[in-house]
């Protein structure tokens, strides 16, 4: 099976913008602040659908129903969803400050833990993150802080440059803010607390909802600043948490091919420079594309210009 590549999902969000069109040529709204481009998703509410080659118009649930084993090895147990989601993110503004619940918290809400790496594709000047809160800040301090709608203040903020990778585990406060154009890499999960939206209105003209108490329950507070890594040289591991490894590879034109065998595990390829070609099936992978690798394939991985590629694995 050849890789599976499936069309993007828009979603209109209040902090979105125009940049999928002009940084990665896709056709979207021209008049509406698209916020989020789902990759590949398998959840009931939404399903990635192959958007070309032999199995163009099936969705992901339907390819797992099909080949669960030659897709995701044999140790797959049928009807379990698709265990990663991937999504860009325009962010002309700044999204709300969230936080996932962990593992052990999630169930007690009904909801799903969600640990996410953010890759930066493009930063504009002084973009930032906020990443978890200052030192020496109390739960206590927090609690009163979104109860008194004051959280700022107590924000820990960081600047971003493209090519920064940021892992965010399940239980850290966060927010991206606005001129920040990511891919994110995530576990299969819809659930998000919003402690504070920086006091404005959704796009019904409304404030957004908060979850003030569940966000107490599920954060987890910690000193330690979360620091970026790059890619170093030719290849490098970027993560290596519990939920899925991402291994970023820079090619050249004179380089060997970037081989990936089969039997090891299931591989998304993410694009984020260039555009590369596998020399087994002469299929092009282009800048923002994620295509899922099966099992059961091997892919050699050239490039006709300099080109970057992450390979999500080990979920």
């Amino acid at each position: 099976m050849n890789p599976l590549i499936f069309k993007p999902i828009y979603k209109e969000r209040v902090w979105g913008g125009q940049k999928l069109a002009t940084r990665l040529d896709r056709s979207i709204p021209h008049d509406k602040p698209i916020g989020e481009s789902w990759e590949i998703v398998d959840r009931k509410a939404d399903q990635s659908i192959v958007a070309e080659g032999p199995h163009k118009g099936k969705t992901l649930k339907q390819l797992l129903e099909s080949y669960g084993a030659e897709i995701m090895g044999p140790q797959y147990k049928q009807h379990t969803p698709f265990p990663i989601l991937v999504k860009w993110l325009d962010c002309k503004d700044t999204l709300s400050v969230q936080v996932h619940p962990p593992k052990d918290i999630a169930p007690l809400f009904n909801g799903e833990p969600k640990t996410e790496n953010w890759y930066i594709l493009e930063s504009d000047p002084n973009a930032q993150l906020y990443l978890g809160l200052i030192p020496q800040t109390s739960l206590s301090d927090f609690t009163k802080a979104i109860e008194q709608n004051r959280l700022e203040p107590l924000l820990a903020c960081t600047k971003t440059q493209a090519g920064d990778s940021y892992l965010i585990e399940s239980g850290t406060l966060h927010a991206i803010g606005g001129g920040n154009l990511i891919l994110e890499i995530q576990q299969n999960s819809d659930t998000t607390y919003r402690a504070y939206d920086w006091n404005r209105l959704g796009l019904d003209g409304t404030p957004r909802e908060l979850h003030q108490d569940k966000c107490t329950k599920s954060l987890i507070i910690n000193d330690l600043p979360i620091k970026p890594v790059r890619i170093k040289g030719p290849s490098s591991i970027l993560v290596d948490s519990p939920q899925f490894r991402i291994t970023g590879h820079t090619l050249t034109p004179d380089c060997a091919p970037l081989i990936l065998p089969a039997n090891q595990s299931p591989r998304l390829i993410h694009v984020t420079q260039g555009q590369v070609t596998d020399s087994l099936s002469q299929q092009n992978i282009q800048l923002g594309d994620t295509a899922l690798l099966p099992y059961t394939s091997e892919i050699q991985l050239t490039a006709t210009e300099p080109a970057t590629v992450l390979i999500t694995d080990q979920f």
